[in-house]
């Protein structure tokens, strides 16, 4: 009875728990050690975060690196100049109402790179840059009037440049490049310009017609003062002598044609007496 409910495995069967665990052991390793290295791309920096200690005060460079798997972090972090654009409004000097389009070339210091993660993370553009450029645009656009944010607007782009700089260094942030893509006024204040402009230039052109006009007259008087010269210097130089001189240069050396026949008479002696 006993050979009845004894049971025997088959050959081989025993040896397959050990071969579940081996090949398990092996999974885990191959997990532990694909989760224990982390590549950090070009134009990127690796912060280090620990579960057990926070954002460690390293930054890693680009190329393969080295983690404590399930307890350490790598966040890569864009240090790539970079582009935001953001709308801005504001009021000019003479109280005119702005409406701007600013786009910001930038780039994160890169060796400060935790620090910009530990305090603002990743959405800097939203929580930092945005805010200080609507702030920038503000504070440079009050001191001109509308019409000089066009006249002067490379030295309004300088300016309102220089005051973000400020505003984003202390976040580690540094501008590379700030353009300013448009302004806007209100259709009552584009309709002025556009007026002041059409009167300008046809007082421009009005001007230009009366210089034309005066240089013209002035270019007859000097021809009527040389004519007269020249007609003043040929009377003066016109003298009896000289009539005769030239009354000879143009005859042609035959005596003048008498009617009736007769021969002229020419006194040859008279001069003798």
């Amino acid at each position: 009875m006993a050979d009845i409910y004894e049971m025997k495995m088959p050959r081989g069967m025993e040896q397959w728990p050990r071969r579940i665990i081996i090949i398990g052991v092996i999974l885990l390793v191959l997990f532990i050690l694909f989760n224990s290295f982390q590549v950090i791309g070009a134009g990127e920096r690796g912060v280090v975060f620990s579960k057990l200690s926070g954002v460690k005060d390293i930054q890693l460079g680009e190329g393969l690196h080295f983690k404590i798997p399930f307890l350490e972090e790598i966040i890569p972090i864009d240090v790539k100049v970079q582009k935001s654009q953001t709308d801005a409004r504001a009021a000019s000097k003479d109280l005119q109402n702005v409406s701007s389009t600013i786009a910001v070339n930038f780039h994160l210091d890169p060796s400060r790179a935790q620090k910009v993660y530990q305090e603002i993370g990743l959405s800097f553009k939203e929580r930092v840059i945005d805010p200080a450029v609507q702030e920038a645009v503000k504070s440079v656009t009050a001191h001109f009037t509308a019409e000089e944010l066009i006249t002067r607007r490379a030295e309004v782009k300088d300016a309102i440049k220089e005051n973000l700089s400020q505003r984003l260094v202390k976040f580690n942030i540094l501008v590379d490049e700030f353009s300013i893509v448009n302004f806007d006024f209100s259709h009552e204040f584009n309709v002025a310009i556009e007026a002041k402009q059409t009167a300008e230039q046809s007082a421009l052109k009005a001007k230009r017609d009366l210089d034309r006009i005066r240089i013209e007259a002035e270019q007859r008087v000097t021809q009527a003062r040389a004519e007269a010269d020249g007609q003043r210097l040929q009377r003066e130089t016109l003298t009896p002598i000289l009539l005769q001189l030239r009354a000879i240069e143009k005859w042609d050396g035959k005596l003048p044609q008498v009617s009736g026949g007769a021969t002229p008479f020419i006194d040859i002696n008279g001069d003798r007496k």
